[in-house]
């Protein structure tokens, strides 16, 4: 075993890895969209998997939920399992109109008040930015596989519940100019740029602020097919 948390042995990644937040949704997109596929992470049942898709490896591996957990797995996977890209594939929720539910979605960059950076690595920026490389593979993946994907400032919140006092989702959007919400691509955007590797976050809209509109736990699992796709189908291209 590399590392307490992991424990795949060198050479069990592919260079590229797909990371849902869910372990659920990492089995899924193992058992329905790769080939010759190996389990070769069960540690607190963060599952982690290598295959191939059209005949490529591929690995996908859950993140578990919020900066924390994406910090700790991607900086690992960065550092001592040699991976080079990570596409972070998760659920948000949107705070504009023009971001539908089930829209998918490309970060354009990942804004939060979190610590972590600053923890981390000593960094007090509150915005990391996505490989540009990587970003532009995706959005030309997603045109010739006919997805509509938009781009989106995203926020990464460090808390899913907050106190009224602390302001509302509407301040926040005005205030930092963020179209929706989720809890990881801060952190995996700033390990890509403190390990020299790289980073893209694809999602789905799972639930809409301004109109009360969510998908169901299993919809949010088994559903998100079009954002699984085309990150596979960029993966096989970096």
């Amino acid at each position: 075993m590399i590392t307490p948390h992991i424990n795949a042995q060198l050479g069990d990644f592919a260079k590229t890895v797909l990371m849902p937040g869910d372990p659920l949704r990492a089995k899924f997109i193992a058992e329905n969209f790769l080939d010759d596929v190996r389990l070769i992470n069960t540690v607190r049942n963060t599952l982690g998997y290598t295959g191939t898709y059209k005949g490529i490896p591929v690995s996908v591996m859950a993140s578990g939920m919020g900066i924390p957990s994406i910090g700790l797995y991607s900086y690992e996977l960065f550092t001592f399992f040699n991976v080079e890209n990570i596409i972070r594939i998760g659920s948000a929720g949107s705070y504009v109109e023009r971001l539908q539910v089930r829209d998918v979605v490309l970060a354009e960059y990942a804004f939060s008040n979190s610590t972590f950076a600053l923890n981390t690595s000593g960094s007090t920026d509150k915005q990391f930015m996505p490989d540009e490389n990587l970003n532009n593979i995706i959005l030309e993946t997603a045109k010739e596989q006919e997805i509509e994907c938009k781009l989106a400032k995203v926020h990464s919140s460090d808390a899913f519940y907050t106190a009224p006092e602390i302001g509302s989702w509407q301040e926040i959007r005005d205030n930092t100019g963020t179209e929706c919400v989720e809890m990881e691509s801060f952190a995996l955007f700033h390990n890509a740029r403190m390990t020299g590797k790289h980073a893209a976050c694809i999602l789905t809209i799972s639930d809409a602020f301004y109109n009360q509109v969510a998908l169901t736990a299993e919809e949010r699992q088994n559903t998100f097919t079009q954002m699984m796709k085309l990150a596979l189908e960029s993966a096989i291209r970096m």
